[in-house]
């Protein structure tokens, strides 16, 4: 992109790219598990103010990461056909511009968690570190998805603590806000994480590989597919076992076949490595977490 064009495009228009408004998917991958864990945490419906806190916080938050992430690969990004054009990148939107934006938007985001309570936002101070560090992980870490997998999650021991926790400081109050349903979904989620970050890092690979920087479809190597099905499998068996111990009947669990439903008509996109059907099948992913979660809200509507 030349760069005198692109600083002749209005400024608003940047930001939206650089925040991927045009590209939902990845806010509602993180959204889905977050109301999911707020449905299951407050034994149905949370209420609207919470419900908006967590809608409008995943959709800020995610976007203060694509600004960050943006700026700790734009030396990477450039040599990748699929980002060598985004605003940080190309030199339309400078580092400082980026960070201040993803820094507001940030700010705005917190601002919302300050109307829940002590333990909420205390955890939302861990989740925001484990985003920022994230982007830095792919220069030495041979799974650096799984961290994006913790950060993915972390809207599920936030939710518990919004709805569950109080205003105490102590850390027996923080620690019981978060209950070790909380984790035990994270720990699955993450899993589901892994299976569609891996396809989208399949999309990259060869471009990865030149540069020299680490990501999960490198180091599966010809396992990659078998191991993203793996990671499909462990997500909704984790979930099924959950919700069983719950009490949760029928409605839950078609959410969870029309999940394995997705994950399988998945590995026909991914079997054959094609830059096309992988990509195909991370932005479609979202679709999966919505099976789950209407699910849920299913499963509280009828009981």
């Amino acid at each position: 992109m030349d760069v005198t064009a692109s600083r002749g495009r209005g400024r608003l228009s940047l930001y939206l790219d650089l925040i991927r408004w045009d590209r939902p998917a990845g806010t509602l991958l993180l959204l889905w598990p977050t109301l999911s864990a707020l449905w299951i945490a407050a034994g149905g419906f949370p209420g609207w103010h919470l419900l908006a806190v967590f809608v409008v916080g995943t959709f800020l938050m995610r976007s203060a990461g694509c600004a960050a992430n943006d700026v700790a690969d734009r030396d990477f990004d450039g040599h990748v056909e699929r980002t060598a054009e985004r605003p940080v990148t190309s030199g339309a939107v400078g580092v400082a511009e980026a960070l201040t934006l993803g820094a507001a938007l940030a700010l705005v985001a917190f601002a919302l968690v300050l109307t829940t309570n002590h333990a909420a936002v205390t955890w939302s101070v861990l989740a925001l570190a484990v985003t920022l560090v994230y982007p830095f992980t792919k220069r030495f870490f041979a799974m650096p998805q799984a961290v994006l997998g913790i950060a993915f999650s972390f809207g599920i021991p936030m939710a518990f603590a919004a709805v569950r926790g109080g205003d105490s400081r102590s850390i027996d109050s923080l620690a019981g806000a978060v209950p070790a349903l909380a984790w035990w979904l994270l720990l699955g989620n993450l899993f589901w994480v892994l299976a569609y970050d891996t396809e989208y890092a399949m999309v990259d690979r060869d471009d990865d590989l030149r540069i020299g920087i680490k990501t999960s479809a490198i180091t599966l190597g010809r396992f990659d597919v078998v191991a993203v099905m793996a990671f499909y499998a462990v997500f909704l068996l984790v979930w099924a076992v959950l919700g069983a111990g719950l009490g949760f009947g029928w409605p839950y669990f078609v959410g969870l076949v029309a999940a394995a439903a997705i994950a399988a008509w998945h590995f026909t996109l991914i079997r054959t490595r094609t830059r096309e059907g992988c990509f195909r099948a991370f932005r479609l992913n979202h679709w999966l977490g919505f099976a789950v979660f209407a699910g849920i809200v299913a499963q509280f509507a009828l009981r």
